[in-house]
């Protein structure tokens, strides 16, 4: 069996500089790694527009999607362990070469890559989760994002393979699934943090790719969650939004025009 290689790869794509807790989380890489080697992948090493998906969401600047092919592309091409910029490396991640590959849960249902995974060089898993990509588009036809997240692509590839959504370890063809506390231990919507023995990483949801008033509202978001709980946090979140909702989407525009359109009609 073909080792996972000890190559740590991200990626950051738009040219910002790299945030402060992102820089942390990657020093973080040496000191428990300090035998890997780490590579940026960027435009001046890697070609944006080898694949649809990946050119549309970069030309409209939607980093956090640019990463969803070129991951898979990338480990799949030279091996090696993919993590998103804002994964704390907490622990030795040696064990871990020893898998065909492996990846892990994210909430107990959806595997997230962008926690942290790894394959060997070659993995005929990868390439396929890499090619569903082909066929997706950024871009709808009405002009709208695909802002499905990567996991779900992900999950269901691996639900026609036999996962079972329960957030326990498990072997799928080859592919080590591994618990949520060992690659996410810190609650998406809380923040809660549950480290256990057997936890390598923390992904700390820094969300760097964000615009400031999308973070702003990330943030927002998040606070509500921890306060109230999930549904009363969420369902206060979207109360909040719809000014801004009606703001993008012109909804004040369309209905003055369907009240003159009406109006017209009266006045006939």
């Amino acid at each position: 069996m073909t080792k996972i290689p000890k190559i740590i790869h991200y990626c950051w794509f738009g040219g910002a500089p790299i945030p402060e807790k992102d820089k942390a989380c990657i020093e973080s890489w040496r000191k428990f790694c300090p035998d890997y080697e780490i590579i940026e992948w960027n435009e001046s090493n890697y070609d944006i527009a080898k694949n649809r998906y990946m050119k549309e969401a970069y030309d409209v600047k939607k980093w956090g999607f640019v990463p969803d092919y070129a991951r898979l592309d990338i480990v799949y091409t030279h091996g090696g362990i993919y993590l998103d910029t804002d994964v704390e490396i907490i622990r030795n991640m040696d064990p871990l070469l020893e898998d065909e590959a492996f990846m892990g849960f994210e909430d107990g249902k959806f595997v997230a890559l962008g926690l942290g995974f790894g394959a060997a060089k070659g993995n005929q898993h990868i390439k396929t989760m890499r090619d569903v990509y082909e066929g997706v588009s950024f871009i709808n036809p009405d002009g709208s994002f695909n802002t499905l997240p990567s996991p779900h692509y992900t999950t269901e590839y691996l639900l026609e393979k036999g996962l079972k959504q329960n957030d326990a370890f498990q072997q799928i063809e080859g592919i080590s699934i591994y618990p949520k506390a060992y690659f996410c231990p810190r609650d998406y919507y809380t923040g809660a943090m549950n480290l256990t023995e057997n936890s390598y990483t923390i992904h700390h949801y820094n969300a760097s790719w964000l615009s400031d008033k999308e973070k702003q509202n990330y943030e927002r978001k998040l606070r509500l969650i921890e306060r109230y709980g999930k549904t009363v946090g969420t369902g206060l979140h979207y109360v909040l939004s719809v000014p801004d909702i009606l703001k993008r989407n012109d909804i004040g525009g369309l209905i003055g025009k369907a009240l003159k359109k009406i109006g017209g009609i009266f006045r006939k």
